[in-house]
C-alpha cells in the first residue's frame, strides 16, 4: 500500500507542478472590500516601494520552482506569527537576554527553518531595492499570500503598514494562543472567536491545511494505542505504515488527494474521514461548522472567497502601525540590539546624501 501511494503521489507532483507554474503570475489588482486597521492601506507602500509586491512574486516563483513545498511552510509561519501576539513578525526574533525567542515553544519548533530563511533573503532584496521601508511582518504576509496563489489557490491584496514588534512572547503565551492538532473543534472555536474569528473564518482558515505535511507526533494519538473510531480505516492503515509507532519520525501529507495544490479537497478528506488532525476531522462532527466544510467541499470559489476575507482578518491581529514597532534592518534581530545598525543607518544616510544632491544637479 505505501509503494501505491508513493507512485500515485509522484504522478501528482509532476501534473500538479505543470498546474501551478503555467498560472499567470502577475500580482493580482482585485478588492475584496475587506475592512482595514487604522494605519494599513492597500497601497502603503505605492510610493516608497511600488515594487515590493512584484519582487516577492519573482523570488517566489523561482523558490517553489526548486521545492514547491516551502509554501506551506511559509503560510504556516504567517498563522503561527499573528495567532501570537498579533501580526508583528515577532516569530521571526531569535532569543535574546530578554529570554528565549517563540521558535522554542513546542508548536513553532516544527517551522521550517528555510522559511526563515527565504523571508531574510526577500527582506534583503527589498531594502537592496528600496531602502528600509518594508517591515518584515509586511513581507510575511505578503510571503503566505503568493504561498497560496503560486500554489493554486486565489490571488488578492494585502493590506500593507504593519511595523514590526520589539518583543516577543513568552513560551507560556505562544503555547495559549496556537491551538493543538490534538484539540477538538469546541476548543479551537471558543479559542479563535477572542480574537474575532468567526466559525466560518476557522474553518476557511484550517482549508491552508490542503499544502504541507505533518510529522507522525501530531496525529499518532488518533493511531495508538486505539484507532479514532471517526478514521476512515483504510487511512488509518496508511498512516500506521509511514508511522509504525507513536514515536516514529516521520511525515505525511496533510491531503492525501492533493497535496501540493491549494484547492478544496481539504474538505473532501473530511466528508471522507479522512481529515489528519483531530483538530481537522473534528470541524466535520461539530454541529456549528459540519455545514459549512460541506459546503466548502462542494464549491471552491465560496471556500476561496472566505479563505481570503478569513486571511484579511486573521493579518490584521493586534498590528503596530505608525510610531508603534520599527521596520527591522534584519528580520531576526531588533534594531537595539543589531550590532550593524548603526552602519546600516549611516549608509542610508550617505545614500540619502547622494540621491538628494542628484536631484539637485
Amino acid at each position: 500500500m505505501a509503494a501505491s501511494y508513493s507512485s500515485s503521489t509522484s504522478l501528482f507532483l509532476v501534473f500538479s507542478s505543470l498546474l501551478i507554474f503555467s498560472s499567470l503570475l502577475d500580482v493580482s489588482d482585485a478588492d475584496y472590500s475587506a475592512p482595514i486597521m487604522k494605519g494599513l492601506s492597500w497601497d502603503y507602500h505605492h510610493k516608497t516601494c511600488h515594487k515590493v509586491e512584484k519582487i516577492v512574486r519573482k523570488h517566489l516563483k523561482k523558490v517553489f520552482k526548486e521545492d514547491v513545498g516551502q509554501a506551506a511552510g511559509l503560510l504556516r509561519l504567517h498563522f503561527h506569527d499573528c495567532f501570537v501576539q498579533g501580526c508583528d513578525g515577532s516569530v521571526l526574533l531569535d532569543g535574546s537576554h530578554g529570554g528565549p525567542s517563540e521558535q522554542t515553544a513546542p508548536p513553532n519548533q516544527s517551522l521550517r527553518k528555510q522559511a526563515f530563511v527565504i523571508i531574510e533573503d526577500l527582506r534583503a532584496l527589498i531594502h537592496r531595492e528600496c531602502g528600509r521601508v518594508v517591515s518584515c511582518a509586511d513581507i510575511v504576509a505578503l510571503a503566505a499570500r503568493d504561498a497560496v496563489h503560486l500554489s493554486g489557490g486565489p490571488d488578492y491584496d494585502v493590506p500593507l503598514g504593519r511595523k514590526d514588534g520589539l518583543t516577543f512572547a513568552t513560551q507560556n503565551a505562544t503555547l495559549a494562543n496556537l491551538p493543538a492538532p490534538t484539540s477538538n473543534a469546541s476548543t479551537i472555536l471558543s479559542a479563535l472567536a477572542t480574537k474575532n474569528l468567526t466559525p466560518t473564518d476557522v474553518v476557511a482558515l484550517s482549508g491552508g491545511h490542503t499544502i504541507g505535511i505533518s510529522h507522525c507526533t501530531s496525529f499518532t494519538p488518533r493511531l495508538y494505542p486505539t484507532q479514532d473510531p471517526t478514521m476512515d480505516k483504510t487511512f488509518a492503515q496508511g498512516l500506521k505504515e509511514v508511522c509504525p509507532t507513536n514515536t516514529t519520525d516521520a511525515t505525511t501529507v496533510m491531503d492525501i488527494y492533493s497535496p501540493i495544490k491549494f484547492d478544496n479537497k481539504y474538505y473532501v478528506d473530511l466528508i471522507n474521514r479522512q481529515g489528519l488532525f483531530t483538530s481537522d476531522q473534528d470541524l466535520y462532527t461539530h454541529k456549528d461548522t459540519k455545514s459549512i466544510v460541506e459546503s466548502f467541499a462542494h464549491d471552491e470559489k465560496l471556500f476561496f472567497e472566505k479563505f481570503v476575507q478569513a486571511m484579511i482578518k486573521m493579518g490584521q491581529l493586534e498590528v503596530l502601525t505608525g510610531a508603534k514597532g520599527e521596520i527591522r534592518a534584519h528580520c531576526s534581530i531588533r534594531n537595539p540590539d543589531n550590532k550593524g545598525y548603526f552602519s546600516y543607518l549611516a549608509e542610508e544616510e550617505d545614500q540619502y546624501d547622494l540621491e538628494t544632491k542628484a536631484e539637485l544637479r
